[in-house]
């Protein structure tokens, strides 16, 4: 019998990550989706030798279709109409369109709400809150209802270089021969593009925190179904982007630079500032407090020095972010909500005039989520092995969301790096996420109005109410997974300690004497007490 020879001569180097999880062998939906190109990598395959298509690259590709339906989505939306010069023209919104194509997009009106339109300059510029019949509104206090850009300057400025870069290319398209695209679209097409390379880093982030040992992880990120409808509804993306990048360098312990990192998030949009509990938290559990002190100092310096131009040259428009959220009620994606819709309840602050601030939902809402990072930290503080900062952080951002008496759909994109990172389950997240993405069309839908055929209320509260569930859910199973770590996929049995962690990862418990005992890990092991009195017959032998 003739035996081929081999094409060529064996690799003399055999090295392979053989440690690394690999979803085509380990699991269900992994090697589902393998059959497609050929099933689950083999066995005695070397892995992590490909030089071109790495897992990276893998997922950046998976990401890029994602992005391509969410613009999809939006498509029906950015159809140009109208007739004249590409700022002579209007996205076509007729009849409501947005609400039963499901494309809806902040993006659009906010170019002619907040005059960007016009090429002014956010946060200098203001305009008067009018009623249906084109007279202003007098809000409670009696005084003439004035607005401003409402968003945090980094996003307000991201949102004027946009405009800047479509009106130059309208002025482009009156010089040369170029399609005519009317001015909105154009200004939601920059907006897009900036977006979804923000997404890409946001994935990119990921996959490095995640480390080589599991670094599919990610690719739930990339192909999470929440980006669908939600990357360009808003300008969520852009913190997303920070926030993860912020972590991946405090991983990299480069403290400094995780909080410049911070200090950007925040000021594209708060939510980056939760990072800092679970970083203080787990400072002190450690004794690495100076470090977590580093990150805060450049996050407030780097707030500081983006926000002090606007804020020193147009107060009153710098601040109408934070008088927003203040005098906003409970959101129509909250737990609040949820409840009126069952209930008779008619909701903490009723008979309020025109943006009076609803003071009692606000200070319901901050004691809720102040009373859930006490849990979180005395569960990251008791705990017999320290939590991982991703644990942590997903434990702060969820309580935030839950308690929040706003939920806009684009926010759960925050959790999506987050939730992959503390509990790396692809059935049980993809469940999620499935829930949370479908959640838009109820709602859109329930926004059109029954009257034209949409759908009632309770149908989009049934899903939101799911999505709390669902996340409930989630903060569950990492609090289990806390307690018992020897089921944390990321330890690997106690062989990692925590990829993501930076100085933490291996450092030993050292809390600080004043902490109580109660609040310290392991009581019997570090019992706050005066050293033991000397054995007296030890002393005689002496």
């Amino acid at each position: 019998m003739a035996y081929a020879e081999s094409p060529a001569r064996p690799a003399e180097d055999l090295r392979s990550l053989d440690n690394r999880d690999l979803p085509s062998r380990t699991d269900t939906i992994g090697a589902a989706l393998s059959e497609t190109i050929g099933g689950p990598v083999g066995r005695h395959a070397l892995i992590g030798r490909q030089r071109f298509f790495t897992p990276l690259r893998a997922m950046l590709l998976i990401a890029l279709v994602l992005l391509a339906l969410g613009y999809s989505t939006k498509a029906a939306c950015l159809q140009t109409t109208g007739t004249g010069a590409p700022n002579q023209r209007v996205a076509n919104w007729d009849n409501q369109r947005a609400y039963y194509e499901l494309c809806y997009s902040d993006t659009v009106p906010l170019y002619t709400a907040e005059l960007l339109n016009l090429g002014k300059f956010p946060y200098k510029s203001s305009w008067i809150e009018k009623d249906s019949t084109g007279q202003p509104k007098v809000q409670y206090d009696g005084s003439t209802a004035v607005r401003y850009m409402e968003y945090p300057v980094l996003t307000g400025l991201y949102q004027y270089g946009s405009m800047a870069l479509a009106k130059s290319y309208t002025a482009l398209s009156k010089l040369v021969s170029l399609p005519i695209i009317a001015e909105v679209v154009m200004f939601f097409n920059i907006a897009a593009f900036g977006l979804a390379l923000a997404w890409l880093a946001t994935v990119w982030a990921t996959s490095q925190l995640a480390g080589p040992r599991r670094v599919w992880d990610a690719a739930l990120v990339a192909a999470s179904p929440i980006v669908i409808f939600q990357i360009f509804t808003n300008f969520d993306a852009l913190a997303t982007a920070f926030a993860t990048g912020a972590l991946l360098a405090w991983a990299r312990r480069k403290p400094v630079l995780a909080g410049t990192l911070i200090g950007l998030g925040v000021a594209a949009k708060l939510y980056p500032l939760l990072l800092l509990i679970p970083l203080a938290v787990l400072a002190v559990r450690t004794g690495k407090v100076r470090e977590v002190g580093k990150t805060a100092i450049a996050a407030v310096v780097t707030w500081v020095v983006v926000n002090l131009p606007i804020m020193a040259l147009f107060p009153r428009g710098w601040s109408e972010f934070f008088r927003l959220n203040t005098r906003r009620g409970d959101d129509m994606d909250s737990i609040y909500n949820v409840v009126k819709s069952f209930t008779d309840w008619q909701g903490f602050d009723t008979d309020l005039g025109f943006w009076e601030p609803p003071t009692v939902t606000n200070t319901v809402s901050a004691l809720l989520f102040a009373s859930c990072c006490i849990a979180i930290t005395y569960i990251a503080l008791t705990a017999k092995q320290r939590p991982r900062v991703a644990q942590v952080a997903f434990l702060v951002v969820a309580a935030f969301l839950l308690t929040n008496k706003v939920w806009s759909p684009q926010f759960s994109l925050w959790l999506v790096p987050l939730a992959v990172l503390a509990l790396p389950h692809r059935r049980i997240l993809l469940a999620w996420m499935t829930i949370d993405a479908l959640i838009w069309i109820p709602r859109m839908l329930y926004i059109y109005g029954e009257q034209n055929k949409g759908l009632p209320e309770q149908p989009f509260t049934v899903m939101v109410l799911l999505r709390d569930i669902a996340v409930i859910g989630l903060c569950a199973l990492v609090v289990h997974q806390i307690y018992r770590p020897e089921k944390d996929l990321v330890r690997f049995g106690g062989q990692v300690d925590d990829p993501a962690g930076g100085v933490f990862d291996g450092a030993p418990d050292a809390p600080p004497r004043w902490l109580p005992d109660w609040l310290r890990p392991d009581r019997d092991r570090m019992r706050v007490s005066a050293p033991p009195e000397p054995d007296p017959e030890l002393v005689d032998a002496k």
